[in-house]
């Protein structure tokens, strides 16, 4: 794997921003609905996305398959990796530690995640309808909420840092003013997303979405 690291490295890199990357800002516009319409808004923009044609294939070879290589090169270059935080306090270093980190972080969340939904919709144990009931069950749990929250804060940081990396990797932000620049840029990013995720966690948790009733009086206006 050495001799070619360079191009498995530039893939890794570049699945992490398309389609991955992608992904990860289209599941957060779309449990958004959740805190911006409400339960029906939501299901409705689920039901949209299961419409498209050739969803199975899109999911597979646009999302899965990337997803899975990224992730598991992702853990060889994570253990691979010699951090030096502790002789070299620099904020980079800390950057690249906390990227390593939210990886496997990340890695081991969306494999839960996947688990909790797609995987039980695949299994016919939840209909899309039921999507919104599940992640009301899901985040009324404490628990669960506090380890949805560590992940997906881990996911969006590991995202935005990653786009800092790759347009330095890929020669976009050339020189200490513009990688600065990038730096400021990507943290408000992260910091705006978060917010997001949580505001649509705690949505969730709200009674509208305890059963599919509301999808019922909705239907019927």
């Amino acid at each position: 794997m050495t001799g070619n690291s360079y191009y498995y490295r530039k893939i890794h890199s570049l699945l992490g921003v398309i389609p991955v990357g992608f992904f990860l800002v289209e599941h957060l516009l779309t449990n958004y609905e959740a805190f911006n319409g409400g339960h029906a808004a939501f299901i409705e923009q689920v039901e949209w996305i299961q419409g498209l044609p050739l969803v199975f294939f899109l999911e597979l070879f646009g999302i899965w398959l990337p997803l899975l290589y990224h992730g598991v090169y992702g853990l060889y270059v994570a253990f691979q990796s010699k951090n030096n935080v502790q002789r070299y306090g620099y904020f980079r270093n800390w950057m690249f530690m906390l990227q390593r980190v939210t990886g496997v972080i990340t890695l081991v969340f969306v494999t839960w995640h996947f688990y909790q939904t797609r995987f039980q919709v695949t299994l016919g144990n939840v209909t899309h309808e039921e999507f919104g009931v599940l992640m009301h069950n899901i985040f009324t749990n404490p628990v669960f909420f506090t380890l949805y929250l560590i992940g997906v804060l881990s996911a969006t940081f590991h995202f935005c840092n990653g786009m800092w990396s790759f347009l330095v990797s890929w020669g976009i932000t050339i020189g200490p003013r513009a990688q600065r620049i990038s730096s400021y840029v990507w943290m408000g990013v992260f910091v705006i997303m978060s917010i997001m995720f949580v505001l649509t966690m705690v949505a969730f948790t709200d009674s509208q979405f305890q059963d599919t009733s509301v999808l019922d009086m909705a239907a019927k206006r």
